[in-house]
C-alpha cells in the first residue's frame, strides 16, 4: 500500500509532541534573526507548524505570526501553548498547505520544519514564493527531534535504546513504515533544493546551531515514540495500551533510574530567496 495524504497522519498525536521532540534552541533564533536582521516588524508564516514548536519560537522576533496544519488537533495544542506561554501575536490556521495562498496576504519569511517532505511540494512553493514580501526569504529548516545521536560523548545517563524501540514498533506494526492509512516503503521524499529552484528560488544559504546534551525522562521518551508518524497512537488500535506496556518495559531495563540522556543532532535553516 503505498502513500497519499489522509487526515489520519498524525492523529492523536498532537498531546505528545512538544513533550516527545527535543525542543529547537534558542540559539537557533539567535542565529536566524542575526543572519536575516529580524526586529520586531514584518510577518511569519509557518506552514505545517505542528504544536506550534517553530512558530512559538520565532514570533517575538515578527510583529505577527500565523502557524497553519493540517491536524486540528495540532492547531488546537499550538493555542494551548501558545496561551501557556503569554504569547499572543499568533494566528493559528487549521489549513492544508495545498490550499495557499488562503488570502493570507504577504510575510517577511516563510519557514518549513519537518513538513515540506509531506506536501505536494512543487505546488506548494510556488504558492509561497508568491506570498513573500519583497526583501523576504523562505527557510527550510533541517532537524531531527525525536532521537539524538550515537556518537562518543560522555553522558550522565543511558542513551534512549532507539534501535530496540523501532523493533518494538515494528513487532507491533509490520516491517514497512507506516503512514496515515498508508506506509511509505522508500521513507519521505528528499530532493527539496530541486523543488525550491524549479519555483524560482535562488540560494540556499546554509546557518547551523550545533546539537547539545538533553536530559529526557520515560515519559519524554515514551511521547517521542507517540508523536511520530510511523508509530502514531490510532496506528495500534486496540494494542495500544500493550504497546505501551512493552514500551515503559524495555525503557525500564534500559534505564532504571527513569532518565536518559544523548546529544541531540544539528539543526539549521537552507535560507532561500524569491
Amino acid at each position: 500500500m503505498t502513500w497519499v495524504w489522509d487526515s489520519s497522519l498524525y492523529a492523536g498525536s498532537a498531546a505528545y509532541y512538544a513533550r516527545g521532540r527535543i525542543a529547537y534552541p534558542t540559539a537557533l533564533a539567535d542565529a536566524l534573526a542575526t543572519e536575516l536582521g529580524l526586529d520586531g516588524s514584518g510577518r511569519l508564516l509557518d506552514v505545517g507548524c505542528g504544536p506550534g514548536s517553530l512558530t512559538l519560537l520565532l514570533a517575538g522576533l515578527f510583529e505577527e505570526a500565523v502557524g497553519l496544519d493540517a491536524d486540528p488537533d495540532m492547531i488546537k495544542e499550538a493555542g494551548r501553548l501558545a496561551s501557556a506561554s503569554g504569547i499572543g501575536n499568533v494566528r493559528w490556521r487549521h489549513l492544508r498547505a495545498e490550499e495557499l495562498p488562503a488570502d493570507l496576504g504577504t510575510f517577511r519569511l516563510v519557514t518549513f520544519a519537518q513538513s515540506f517532505h509531506w506536501l505536494d511540494r512543487p505546488r506548494v512553493a510556488a504558492a509561497v514564493r508568491g506570498m513573500i514580501a519583497a526583501g523576504g526569504t523562505c527557510a527550510h529548516l533541517h532537524a531531527t527531534t525525536h532521537q539524538g545521536v550515537e556518537d562518543e560523548v560522555a553522558l550522565p545517563h543511558p542513551r534512549p535504546p532507539h534501535s530496540v524501540i523501532a523493533d518494538l514498533v515494528r513487532t507491533y506494526l509490520g516491517p514497512v513504515r507506516r503512514a496515515g492509512r498508508g506506509s511509505l516503503a522508500q521513507g519521505t521524499a528528499s530532493g527539496e533544493t530541486e523543488i525550491y529552484r524549479a519555483a524560482g528560488f535562488t540560494g540556499p544559504r546554509r546557518i547551523a546551531v550545533p546539537g547539545r546534551v538533553v536530559t529526557r525522562t520515560t515519559d519524554d521518551v515514551v511521547a517521542g515514540v507517540f508523536s511520530l508518524s510511523s508509530s502514531t497512537p490510532h496506528l495500534f488500535g486496540d494494542r495500544r495500551a500493550a504497546f505501551e506496556a512493552d514500551l515503559r518495559e524495555l525503557l525500564g531495563d534500559a534505564g532504571p533510574s527513569g532518565l536518559f540522556s544523548e546529544r541531540s543532532r544539528d539543526v539549521g535553516f537552507d535560507i532561500w530567496r524569491p
